[in-house]
């Protein structure tokens, strides 16, 4: 992983493209492992803290490298995907995440980027809400004709669960709006949270009980709206505090602090510590203020929240990805502590990157007990940053050292100083390895094309025969995201590898064929019987039919995440037309399939070679068709709008006059278009500016139709 000093928004800014790439899927994969513990099974393997750490990291690292966001970014999930213990309730107006600032300089830079999409002069400063943000559980309330008729969780953002019965047992929720002008469908947004003594009022009942001790208020909230009895939920003291809103047939006001003075007249319980500000220095005045209150309030927060005030202007910001532009969330800062490193282990993962962590002395930081600690790469060991300049004061780390431990961010937390004075006489310079510790094989640092420099992984060669890269990447083909075989997991991967059942993902839809034909069981193995294996076999045949993007993201190519993945089965439509484009984008650069794949918007060179590559090896090739013998691979849903650009593609050049590039974006995306970044057959419209170039020249050679910003703005009715 990607390497930063002390403070987290310093390290984000050192990151080379490459390295947030795989930074990117590492903590894609590692929040959605949290996810289903926390969300789905109530029993978080970390706190509420280091979660959202993970989280805050990944949003920085997207803010850092805009080129690698989709809509669909796996580190802009919220929650996780309804388990089917409640039915499924789809989000009409998604409920989206944060970004998050840092620093006062993160929160000035918010403000400035705010001024600068909206061409606001340098005198003019947008009034902003500031609110705590509360450390609870997300709930949107939709109310038709002033009744309450559903209560969902946030779930995946897109799709939560039906959880009415339990919140009619809150009293913060009114079962009718207060008024007689209310909207007649009204979805009213907020956090459902559990006081600090009421949380342990409710363990100390718990632990009478000998019943389950909550971690915290945050997981007691969750645990207890997420009840299938609603007499469980009643029997708890949640709270609620609104502060958003998503479908609205008419808006009541034309501001967010006006949106929230009426949310409190109909009914609800706003935060009264919620203020308008009119300026960088009173907001980050509001954050002081908070900070300080902030062990003396009744309830748990973890920062501070932002919005712009005019509703107009939220309109035009937009969102990049799943955060919105016109808020962004100031976190407080991350809890440090000091401990021993015993040992480094390296790591090899799916893509042969060897990965350093740190094995520590037991500490508790932030209330989590930390054993492990990432230790980036080899050049971190150093005390060398991604542009090569000295981080830590170029001190580099060494087993023995006494060292500064902070969870700020990062999948595990991370090791951000050492403790010279108490350094071992006995301790070496780390020497990191040259082989794969898993295969043998030479490990190599690539060059990075853009910096020129050695990229800062270092990857084993070995990629068909190495058995840590084939067993990560089995891992990772059953994994949440990709094919989700309940009851196949990393322990059932790591023993069927081992013994040799399970060497490749056909292997898994033909195991139970294999088995009948065996002379041992698998109901025979220890931890195994005849229930677990049908129970195993029937997930196994749940997914012989998937969805593209998730059979694309499971094949495990470098570079691929869930985002990219989607983007891919957006564009092609059908496994069979991605892989015969991709055969036929391996011929060469020159090819219309090559400038086809590298065109789409989100892709670009290193995605773009990285399939190439993979589509280049027979040995992958026969993998995939081997699979698609035993499977059925589902087309692409197409987006559903009404826009007259509904699936169009769209490529914006020149100097625009009229809106900036990244507002056009914005609004094409909005309306289920594609903005792409080059011209090609696909292409349906290119939008010109003043000193329109080469795009342009592409555009009249293929015949495709071009338009001056007001013919755009005609076309998409001024949205």
């Amino acid at each position: 992983m990607a390497a930063k000093p002390k403070k987290p928004p310093v390290a984000v800014e050192k990151l080379t493209e490459t390295q947030a790439k795989v930074e990117l899927v590492r903590l894609a994969l590692e929040i959605e492992r949290h996810n289903e513990a926390y969300y789905n099974e109530d029993a978080p393997k970390i706190s509420d803290a280091a979660y959202d750490e993970l989280r805050k990291r990944s949003d920085a690292i997207e803010a850092r490298f805009p080129g690698l966001v989709t809509r669909d970014s796996p580190s802009q999930k919220v929650g996780a995907a309804p388990t089917g213990r409640f039915a499924k309730v789809p989000h009409t107006v998604p409920m989206l995440s944060l970004g998050n600032a840092f620093s006062d300089e993160d929160v000035t830079d918010f403000v400035d980027r705010v001024r600068r999409f909206l061409k606001l002069g340098d005198d003019e400063i947008p009034a902003i809400v500031a609110e705590p943000k509360i450390d609870g559980l997300s709930l949107s309330l939709r109310y038709e004709d002033g009744e309450l008729v559903r209560g969902a969780t946030r779930g995946d953002g897109f799709t939560g669960e039906d959880v009415t019965a339990n919140v009619r047992t809150i009293s913060d929720i009114p079962h009718k709006l207060k008024g007689r002008n209310s909207p007649a469908v009204c979805e009213i947004r907020g956090e459902v949270y559990m006081l600090k003594e009421d949380f342990l009022a409710l363990n100390k009942r718990q632990a009478e009980a000998e019943d389950t001790i909550f971690a915290n208020p945050r997981n007691s909230a969750a645990g207890s709206l997420r009840q299938k009895d609603a007499s469980i939920t009643a029997s708890r003291p949640l709270k609620f505090f609104a502060y958003a809103w998503g479908e609205m047939s008419a808006m009541p006001a034309k501001t967010q602090h006006g949106m929230i003075d009426w949310i409190g007249k109909a009914g609800f319980v706003t935060n009264p510590l919620t203020t308008l500000c009119h300026d960088v220095e009173g907001l980050l005045k509001f954050y002081r203020d908070i900070e300080q209150k902030r062990a003396s309030l009744d309830y748990d927060i973890d920062g501070v929240v932002y919005k712009v005030d005019r509703l107009d202007w939220q309109e035009r910001l937009g969102f990049v990805s799943r955060s919105p532009r016109w808020a962004i969330a100031h976190k407080f800062a991350a809890e440090q502590a000091t401990t021993v490193l015993n040992d480094i282990e390296i790591q090899v993962g799916r893509t042969g990157a060897l990965t350093p962590v740190a094995k520590l002395a037991p500490v508790t930081v932030g209330g989590v007990v930390v054993q492990n600690a990432t230790l980036h790469n080899e050049d971190y060991i150093k005390g060398i940053g991604n542009d090569g300049q000295p981080i830590r004061d170029g001190v580099d780390i060494r087993v023995g050292d006494t060292v500064v431990v902070q969870r700020a961010g990062d999948v595990i937390p991370q090791i951000v100083s050492v403790v010279l004075d108490k350094r071992p006489k006995s301790a070496k310079p780390y020497q990191f390895p040259t082989v794969c510790p898993a295969c043998g094989s030479h490990a190599v640092r690539e060059e990075d094309p853009k910096s020129g420099r050695p990229d800062s992984v270092r990857r084993c060669t070995n990629t068909l025969a190495c058995p840590a890269q084939a067993k990560e990447r089995l891992k990772h083909f059953v994994a949440r995201n990709a094919f989700d075989i309940d009851g196949l997991g990393d322990k059932q991967i790591e023993e069927f590898f081992t013994d040799g059942l399970v060497m490749s993902p056909a292997d898994i839809f033909t195991l139970e064929k294999r088995d009948a034909r065996a002379q041992k069981k698998l109901a025979d193995r220890e931890g195994y019987g005849t229930t677990s294996v049908r129970n195993l076999f029937a997930a196994i045949d749940a997914r012989r039919s998937i969805a593209l993007h998730r059979f694309i993201f499971g094949l495990g190519i470098r570079h691929i995440g869930e985002g990219n993945a989607k983007l891919l089965a957006r564009h092609y439509g059908t496994v069979e037309d991605f892989r015969a484009a991709m055969i036929a984008a391996g011929e060469g650069e020159e090819t219309e399939a090559y400038r086809d794949l590298n065109g789409i918007e989100g892709v670009g060179t290193v995605v773009a070679n990285a399939l190439v590559e993979f589509f280049k090896e027979p040995h992958s090739v026969k993998a995939m068709d081997d699979l698609l013998k035993e499977i059925t691979v589902q087309p692409a849903e197409k987006a559903k709008t009404d826009s007259p650009i509904a699936g169009k593609t769209v490529v914006f050049t020149g100097s625009l006059e009229k809106f900036t590039r990244d507002e056009a974006k914005a609004t094409a995306e909005r309306l289920g278009a594609k903005a792409a970044g080059s011209v090609s057959k696909k292409t349906d419209y290119v939008v010109a500016g003043p000193g329109a170039g080469s795009k342009l020249a592409d555009a009249e050679k293929l015949g495709v139709k071009v338009l001056t910003e007001d013919e755009w703005l005609a076309l998409v009715g001024g949205s």
